[in-house]
């Protein structure tokens, strides 16, 4: 009893302190005032930086993949039901509306309540100081922080509207399991929108955020039960709801379904997310800066720039649509990786929409998993005799009246040090073009590279954006794919792709790129690239057909009216390809090992052509 005497004496002695103090607070601010551009830099009271969930969907509208750390679903005020802001304000902060910030009688109440019974029982934040903590300050307990806090608080409480507060409050409470704000909560802890939730639900959610840990759903039931009642009770003791209402809503029965991550299809998630740095570089003008970048260290610091644009698009939230394919993509992944049996042999495929030429399926290697290599984009390899369709016999029908028949010598050939070779050393005599083509002779090749010319060459694949391709791989070892690094698989079946009418259309995954809200941030320009006759074409078609009849692709089946490839190998069997296309897709694949070493009894198994053959099948 003397103890509690002592207290309130205390207490009586020190309210006057109290009021003191607020004067004190109120000189500051006036201060602050005649130092508004000095205070405008001490106090950053912008949108604090939040990392909202990227949603991908497929071509069907339907969400496959998340992409969060942290689960957010910020809604306006007015979205937001009346009832879960009564639960906050009246066990928060009852005098909300009527103060400017910071609430002296509810420190001095705090003060009281906690010393008269020599526990920290009643805290003093208003709801504006807990936006501030939340938003611009650490939450260390020191007087010089508490001190700072005031200030922002009053200084928040000015330059914002109460409705803008409560809005920033009610979206950015932390709820415990990374979920952020409580629309968020509702759909992680009940799988429901806010507003299908009942009043025994808010309840409860409102229960979690005075202490998270303490009053973590997910591992204590109980206690957030017991405080989800007591904030009825609050309710109830101040006339927001009846004591009926109380019971009914104390015996609600809550049964949680958490929210599951969508996490589908990782292989074509991460191939979007990477598509997405390049779809808004070229947006925003970074991709032609980088590509007129004058030495290495500037390509280098657009790069980063580039890099850091995406981090921030990112983190304002995203709906991704996609050309996806679900069932293909998932029917081909089970395929390949069942085929890839011999130990440590991996692959690298993507399959194209003929009809959009989009990218619907792509194939990133033997159990991929998120953030691992990605063959189908990252996997950078020389092309073999896959590159000649492009770099060599359609430019040489571009170039003059070339047939399939025209004739071509296949023997040995010495162009300075540079000798090529047939594989297995052979030499032939006169082949016409189509046989040449047909058993994929280098000799001859390298003849027909020659008379096209290296620069003509070249100029016919600069449409399809070969990355990695520089001008030091410009010389005669690039008819037979020896680039100094090479291509990928999507690129190649991107170019491929040109064997459909001639024109090219850089191919993409993404459809367009929205916020929230549904309005179009990105989208990719329609571009198309006359780059093949319709000569061409044709003959190109032709060939590739007698390939997959009579040359080295006899083995993959007919699965619509028509069906051309060609294979590629590079030196010692260390890389096979297949690029081709029948009515429907347009494919590459890739088959190796990621650390390359010879797999030529895996070329001897047609292990590339059985793959390829999987991939343009619906």
């Amino acid at each position: 009893m003397l103890k509690q005497i002592i207290g309130f004496i205390f207490i009586l002695f020190s309210i006057p302190i109290l009021f003191v103090v607020q004067e004190a607070i109120a000189m500051e601010l006036k201060t602050v005032n005649s130092f508004k551009g000095k205070m405008s830099e001490t106090i950053a009271l912008s949108s604090g930086t939040v990392n909202a969930p990227v949603t991908m969907k497929d071509r069907n509208g339907l969400i496959f993949a998340e992409e969060y750390v942290e689960w957010r679903d910020p809604l306006p005020l007015a979205s937001i039901p009346l009832f879960a802001r009564q639960l906050f304000l009246e066990s928060e902060d009852t005098g909300f509306f009527e103060h400017r910030g910071y609430d002296v009688a509810a420190i001095a109440r705090a003060f009281a309540v906690n010393t008269a019974t020599d526990t920290v029982r009643q805290g003093a934040s208003t709801i504006t100081q807990q936006v501030v903590r939340m938003r611009f300050l650490s939450t260390e307990k020191t007087y010089e922080r508490k001190v700072t806090e005031l200030f922002y608080a009053a200084e928040l409480d000015k330059q914002s509207t109460k409705d803008e507060i409560l809005e920033m409050y009610l979206n950015e409470m932390y709820f415990g399991n990374q979920v952020y704000g409580i629309s968020a909560a509702s759909t992680y802890y009940f799988s429901k929108p806010i507003d299908e939730l009942n009043k025994a639900e808010l309840a409860f959610l409102a229960a979690i955020p005075n202490n998270p840990s303490l009053y973590n759903p997910l591992k204590h039931f109980e206690r957030t039960k017991i405080r989800q009642e007591r904030l009825l009770s609050i309710l109830t003791k101040n006339g927001v709801i009846s004591a009926e209402e109380y019971e009914v809503h104390k015996n609600t029965v809550i049964e949680l379904k958490l929210k599951k991550k969508a996490n589908a299809y990782p292989a074509y998630s991460t191939y979007v997310l990477a598509e997405l740095t390049d779809l808004i570089a070229k947006s925003e003008g970074l991709s032609e800066k980088i590509a007129n970048a004058k030495n290495a260290s500037e390509k280098t610091a657009l790069e980063a720039i580039s890099k850091q644009r995406t981090i921030e698009v990112l983190s304002t939230g995203l709906i991704i649509e996609t050309a996806l394919n679900p069932g293909k993509q998932r029917r081909d992944e089970r395929a390949i990786s069942f085929l890839l049996k011999p130990e440590g042999v991996q692959a690298g495929a993507a399959v194209i929409d003929n009809a959009t030429r989009e990218i619907i399926s792509v194939f990133a290697g033997k159990e991929y998993k998120k953030a691992d290599f990605h063959r189908a984009y990252q996997a950078v390899r020389q092309p073999g005799s896959a590159i000649k369709p492009l770099l060599v016999y359609a430019p040489l029908f571009e170039s003059g009246s070339y047939t399939e028949n025209t004739p071509i010598n296949g023997g040995s050939i010495c162009i300075g040090s540079y000798c090529p070779t047939n594989i297995g050393g052979s030499v032939y005599g006169n082949v016409s073009v189509k046989e040449a083509f047909r058993h994929s002779h280098n000799t001859a090749a390298v003849r027909l590279f020659q008379r096209v010319g290296i620069q003509e060459a070249f100029d016919f694949i600069e449409p399809f954006g070969f990355k990695s391709v520089t001008e030091q791989d410009m010389t005669y070892a690039a008819a037979l794919g020896g680039f100094s690094k090479g291509t990928t698989p999507i690129e190649l079946a991107g170019a491929y792709s040109s064997f459909i009418d001639g024109i090219y259309s850089p191919v993409h995954a993404i459809r367009a790129v929205k916020d929230k809200e549904g309005n179009i941030l990105y989208q990719w320009p329609q571009e198309k690239n006359n780059v093949w006759s319709p000569s061409t074409v044709s003959k190109m078609r032709s060939m590739m057909q007698d390939v997959v009849l009579n040359g080295t692709g006899r083995g993959i089946p007919y699965t619509t009216t028509y069906t051309g490839a060609k294979t590629g190998t590079t030196d010692h069997y260390k890389d096979l390809w297949v690029g081709g296309l029948n009515d429907n897709y347009t494919t590459a694949v890739w088959v190796g090992y990621d650390r390359p070493q010879s797999i030529k009894h895996i070329s001897d198994q047609k292990l590339h052509l059985r793959i390829f053959s999987t991939l343009l099948q619906d």
